[in-house]
């Protein structure tokens, strides 16, 4: 539907017609045309003189519901943010200010568009060409363009700043690193003790290796949190190393997952040594060098960025951006590991009889609730949070803030997670823990005593 094929045709009468979406006005002009349009759009054009001229405007109060937010190179990573202005007149017109209320005041990056219907085929998309932000204020965009058509603004979506959301992100982060890295040196003391069977060292082998991979992947998020401080290349290696470490995390956690289902479903089937070890450093180290590897010579030879000024890879919109080569796998690996828990629960359910007690069907629950509690850490499924956030962006209050919190809170904490269940799972990690706990304490308070009886 073309609005200027409408607006050609109306009468060269001044009139308007005002309704809650849609305002339609048309005014006699000499020289200059200046008007508050729906008090949401301030519009100010400069004509050559003529007493008989016309201008035709048309202000749209919800086609931002209608139109597609994709620009002039098909990303649809921005929205559209203001009231849709059409503006028609016969003549050449090179300056047109308009000012725009914002509708979301939570974005930003203003771009000041209009809808081009020659762009992809004839379907039509956003262009700024000939359009500049002439300003920008608190909930209003000023744009300056030199042509007449459908103007708007889009705007891209920026990271909300909830109170507190950073600290707990690095306090999180903290807590994680130190507790991945009292996990790793329990595990290699306690070792030749746990490891017994094929299944406690598949267990252990997948624990050590996803702690290994979050503690790298922790470390390398905490060094990339002030962008502005870095180079381009420490840049480019820590979201190397942020994309490889959490995608090898992940890799660990389905072939822990994989393994528990087999030793399920196939009991009389055991899985070897060697089969588990070859398939988890597969899945585990082989397939995210090439995933990381191939997204990387991909965005550098296309000419697309890999990653953007945050040291983090880069979300275009849906299946665009350098984003995708780490959600597709994480994706997968957490439709895995979900599939994997409901085994293991309904095969707890299934143990327990029609005709069983009250005290076993409390067993039964309390071993669920312990499978549950102990295997959503380690297999990494409190991210799913972070789909929800990346698809509900546009979500208003609270559901938009208890999904950011819940978010940073649940994978901030992730490694204390990992800690608390590694520890707690096994009563030899646990003990070893709580002996080196009360040595360590026992130390410094010999220390402390000895300091105040030297001074």
């Amino acid at each position: 539907l073309n609005f200027q094929t409408v607006s050609n045709a109306l009468s060269n009468d001044s009139f308007e017609i005002a309704t809650p979406l849609i305002l339609l006005n048309k005014t006699a002009i000499t020289g200059s045309f200046s008007a508050d349009l729906n008090s949401s759009v301030v519009i100010d054009v400069s004509v050559p003189g003529d007493p008989s001229s016309t201008i035709t405007t048309i202000t749209f109060a919800s086609m931002d519901n209608v139109l597609p937010a994709r620009n002039a190179s098909n990303s649809t990573i921005n929205t559209i943010n203001g009231n849709v202005v059409l503006v028609n007149f016969k003549g050449s017109i090179n300056n047109v200010s308009f000012s725009f209320d914002i509708i979301n005041e939570t974005l930003g990056n203003p771009q000041c568009v209009f809808w081009n219907f020659s762009l992809f085929n004839g379907l039509g998309g956003w262009d700024d060409e000939g359009c500049e932000v002439n300003k920008s204020d608190d909930g209003r965009i000023t744009c300056q363009c030199d042509h007449l058509t459908s103007f708007s603004v889009l705007m891209s979506k920026k990271p909300v700043e909830l109170p507190f959301l950073k600290e707990i992100t690095y306090v999180g982060l903290g807590v994680s690193i130190c507790s991945l890295l009292v996990l790793l040196i329990i595990e290699a003391l306690v070792w030749s003790a746990v490891v017994k069977t094929n299944l406690s060292h598949f267990r252990h082998t997948a624990l050590v290796n996803i702690s290994l991979c979050l503690f790298l992947a922790d470390c390398s998020f905490i060094a990339s949190s002030f962008p502005e401080i870095l180079n381009g290349t420490s840049c480019l290696i820590l979201t190397v190393c942020k994309h490889f470490f959490f995608l090898s995390m992940f890799g660990w956690a389905m072939s822990l997952s994989i393994m528990l289902v087999h030793q399920l479903i196939f009991v009389f089937n055991p899985l070897r040594k060697r089969v588990f070890m070859f398939f988890s450093s597969i899945v585990g180290y082989v397939c995210p060098v090439i995933i990381v590897g191939t997204s990387y010579v991909y965005y550098k030879y296309t000419g697309s960025p890999y990653h953007s000024d945050k040291c983090w890879l880069i979300f275009d919109g849906l299946l665009k951006g350098s984003m995708h080569a780490f959600l597709i796998p994480v994706g997968i690996v957490l439709m895995t590991n979900v599939f994997s828990m409901v085994v293991v629960i309904l095969t707890l359910m299934k143990s327990s009889s029609p005709d069983s007690s009250k005290a076993e069907d409390k067993d039964t629950a309390k071993s669920i609730l312990k499978v549950v509690v102990f295997l959503t850490p380690v297999f990494g499924i409190t991210w799913i949070l972070g789909f929800l956030q990346l698809f509900l962006s546009d979500a208003g209050p609270p559901l938009f803030e208890i999904i950011h919190y819940s978010f940073t809170i649940l994978n901030s904490f992730q490694g204390f997670f990992i800690f608390l269940t590694g520890c707690f799972a096994e009563q030899k990690v646990g003990f070893f823990f709580f002996f080196f706990f009360f040595l360590a304490q026992s130390v410094v308070y010999l220390i402390l005593s000895l300091s105040a009886v030297i001074c």
